[in-house]
């Protein structure tokens, strides 16, 4: 096991604190861009991960790999960091008598406690990468709607600029109410990460994704192809296509295929986009939740002592003439 991986087995620490202390991080400064990605079981995420690798590796731009999924039976790519040389899934599942998914979540949440060891690895090479791309489990909601996977992310995003890539299995997306269902998850995630979001078409060469451009910039392409689902959703998705026209103005996308490679600099190009968005816009926004929780806990260290102070004032009493 190299030494990155080793260094996941270390003593456990603050995550969050680790993440807040490099929070002052310039665009102009030489810092790696986190590229988290995200997406269902069957979109393709591993085999887009591992044309990423190969892709960023042709370009001499080696990444820095950190595989989140404690599930997964065989990566094709290697990892620097790999949840699995520190937690044992199967064991997890024996020792907590858990389910599969509950067993992934456990692991995840041991792991996380951990993490600030895995961002002082990071930061070690940092001056040396240009990307850190992130895989996480399949099953999607254990990483978005966790505390663990929060904590990973607004860890990372506090100390490099951070950008989601959500992968859509385009085939599987052809149908509107497919589509909107895709969509409604990438928007719910969009707005709980507060992050710069791609949205990520891929298996391209089975499906082009015209469809899905065409129907996220023209509103009335959509409500045609509503027209002919007669189902008892179609109303519902009527009225969530509206909801979404927003969604869409200042949203990324790309079409890509990880089979053939096909789009990858399209998807390069968006990221770069992505992170000019995290400096010129999250970046801010990230500080200043910093500092309003670093003050909040200012402001509660000074009520703590004052309380002490006053019990103390209290507790000395007064002098009592014990010859009287």
């Amino acid at each position: 096991m190299s030494a990155d991986q080793s260094g996941s087995r270390a003593s456990t620490g603050s995550a969050s604190t680790a993440g807040a202390t490099a929070g002052g991080t310039t665009k102009d400064a030489k810092v790696p861009t986190v590229i988290l990605t995200i997406g269902m079981a069957g979109s393709g995420k591993t085999t887009f991960l591992q044309r990423l690798n190969s892709h960023l590796r042709t370009q001499k731009h080696v990444p820095y790999v950190l595989n989140l999924d404690p599930a997964v039976n065989k990566l094709p790519f290697g990892a620097n960091i790999d949840i699995r040389d520190t937690i044992d899934y199967k064991q997890v599942m024996k020792d907590y008598t858990l389910g599969p998914n509950g067993a992934i979540l456990t692991s995840l949440n041991l792991f996380t406690t951990k993490f600030d060891q895995v961002l002082e690895f990071v930061d070690k090479r940092a001056a040396e990468l240009d990307y850190v791309i992130v895989d996480t489990p399949g099953q999607i909601e254990i990483f978005t709607w966790s505390a663990s996977g929060a904590i990973i992310t607004d860890s990372l995003a506090a100390t490099y600029p951070t950008v989601l890539a959500y992968i859509i299995d385009t085939p599987r997306t052809a149908g509107p109410a497919t589509f909107m269902s895709n969509m409604l998850y990438a928007c719910s995630i969009l707005y709980k990460t507060k992050l710069p979001f791609i949205l990520v078409f891929n298996k391209t060469d089975v499906t082009p994704h015209d469809f899905a451009v065409e129907w996220m910039s023209d509103f009335e392409a959509f409500q045609r192809a509503l027209m002919q689902d007669t189902s008892y959703m179609s109303s519902l998705m009527n009225s969530m296509s509206l909801v979404l026209d927003e969604f869409y103005e200042n949203l990324n996308y790309c079409g890509l295929s990880a089979v053939t490679g096909a789009g990858f600099d399209d998807f390069m190009a968006q990221v770069a986009k992505a992170r000019d968005e995290y400096y010129a816009e999250y970046k801010p926004e990230l500080d200043r939740v910093i500092q309003e929780r670093l003050a909040l806990k200012e402001s509660d260290k000074q009520k703590q002592l004052e309380a002490l102070l006053k019990d103390i004032s209290i507790s000395e009493g007064k002098e009592v003439d014990m010859d009287a």
